[in-house]
């Protein structure tokens, strides 16, 4: 086959005819039809595909163990939120993206403990139950948490100021799947913006701000498992968050408390911030 711009993709889809796998079959062949439908639509220059490739190898260059780079390009790009959408099953808790700083392990904690270890801003307590679709508490249920601080920075983004593993916890859920633990209200943030993904958001006039919000992955035995947010309410950007993970189902209030009582049953000090919500997993069977 005489190769131009009209047999190109055949061509390149002819090669993949014979790959065993039949889903990466399927998945090449969807690649090869609409990469090479963009490139004729917008036929760029050499120059410019050649710095179409510069950008991705920077991209893969600013990785490293505690940053992710391409994850923050499928981010910005709406992508991540797509795949979670479209892999979203009925029922449970809305899902949203995993974001680029869930680098680490969690560390154990118990419920009741606190994942703030510094202890600079208001106290704050989250509280809630695992759930079933049908409503039943599901016992031991892990629920990984992570967020940054008061001020916007997660612990890998700032080693010599906060310990390792703040704003970080594993908890399991009670008999009655409930959890809680102590942390502070969480800032409004910007992604980084000191790499590739900066530099396009710069290039296209976009901000590169997220709403306050505390991460979760939820797991239970026979359920499948939930990556999401719960976004503090009031936040800015709760309208253009840069990854377009805000969802209105996962906006929670941090209502101030000055109940006594319940400071001293939860180890804080009166008056405090107090947000409660449900997580919902859906069975296995139910995908």
């Amino acid at each position: 086959m005489d190769f131009n711009e009209h047999t190109a993709a055949q061509a390149v889809q002819d090669s993949f005819r014979n790959t065993p796998d039949a889903r990466l079959r399927d998945l090449l062949d969807a690649l090869t039809r609409h990469l090479h439908a963009f490139v004729r639509e917008t036929k760029p220059s050499i120059k410019e595909w050649e710095e179409a490739i510069g950008f991705l190898t920077a991209v893969g260059q600013a990785c490293t163990d505690t940053r992710q780079e391409f994850v923050l390009l499928s981010d910005v790009l709406g992508v991540s939120m797509l795949v979670e959408t479209l892999n979203e099953h009925e029922g449970g808790t809305e899902s949203t993206v995993l974001g680029p700083f869930h680098m680490v392990e969690s560390p154990q904690r118990a419920l009741g403990d606190t994942i703030d270890l510094v202890g600079e801003a208001e106290p704050c307590v989250v509280s809630g139950r695992v759930l079933d679709t049908d409503g039943a508490p599901l016992p031991n249920a892990e629920v990984d948490v992570w967020q940054c601080d008061e001020n916007g920075f997660y612990d890998v983004q700032r080693p010599g100021v906060q310990p390792a593993g703040n704003g970080r916890g594993l908890f399991h859920t009670d008999t009655e799947g409930r959890f809680n633990f102590r942390t502070v209200i969480p800032s409004h943030y910007p992604i980084p913006t000191d790499g590739p993904i900066g530099r396009l958001l710069e290039a296209t006039g976009r901000h590169p701000y997220r709403p306050a919000h505390i991460h979760f992955i939820v797991r239970a035995d026979g359920h499948t498992p939930l990556t999401t947010h719960v976004f503090v309410a009031g936040s800015p950007y709760l309208d253009s968050d840069a990854v377009f993970a805000v969802k209105q189902s996962l906006i929670v209030d941090f209502t101030e408390s000055n109940d006594k009582e319940a400071a001293s049953r939860n180890n804080v000090q009166a008056p405090f911030r107090h947000a409660e919500f449900d997580l919902v997993l859906s069975r296995e069977a139910d995908r």
